[in-house]
């Protein structure tokens, strides 16, 4: 567990003229969460949704999202992510199995897959986690909002999230068997 602690206090993962370097050559792995509050059944009862904002100065909503970190397992790389975001108290629940409920493919043509992002081809594994504990926005997150299914994929809200962030809420409610 030393080495995964040493990996939470590191401030960087690459320097920014060697990521810039490597996002023009392969695709990076990211690991997206959309946290859920679920009932004593497991049905989702609130879906959490970030507010940040955006380099070109713009806010928008959007899912717990990062890189997966050299040496760093998927369970870690949600873990640090949440924790992240969401705050220490949190406590998420990991998924048992690393089997994501999607995949999804980032490029920077925002027409190739419905997924964008326009510094690197980026492909993600997204994950459903339930969140028990008190949830706070962190580190770059201005706001975290609790919406019910029928809101997080209301058009007015998905218009709000950047990046196929709303697609990506969908395909969580659509494998949780709760889309509305």
């Amino acid at each position: 567990m030393a080495r995964h602690e040493a990996l939470e206090t590191d401030p960087g993962w690459l320097p920014e003229d060697t990521i810039e370097s490597v996002r023009g050559q392969v695709p990076i792995v990211y690991v997206e969460a959309v946290p859920v509050r679920v009932d004593h059944l497991g049905r989702i009862t609130k879906v959490g949704l970030l507010l940040r904002a955006q380099a070109d100065g713009s806010v928008s909503r959007a899912v717990v999202s990062g890189r997966v970190l050299y040496g760093e397992t998927l369970r870690e790389a949600l873990w640090r992510h949440l924790s992240k975001d969401l705050g220490p108290e949190a406590s998420p629940r990991i998924p048992s199995g690393v089997a994501p409920f999607t995949v999804a493919e980032y490029f920077p043509d925002p027409e190739r897959s419905g997924f964008h992002d326009p510094r690197q081809h980026a492909v993600a594994l997204g994950y459903l986690v339930a969140c028990d504990g008190e949830c706070r926005p962190a580190q770059d997150a201005l706001d975290l909002a609790w919406l019910s299914p029928d809101e997080a994929v209301d058009p007015s809200i998905a218009g709000e999230m950047s990046s196929g962030h709303g697609r990506l809420v969908r395909r969580a409610l659509a494998f949780a068997g709760q889309l509305p």
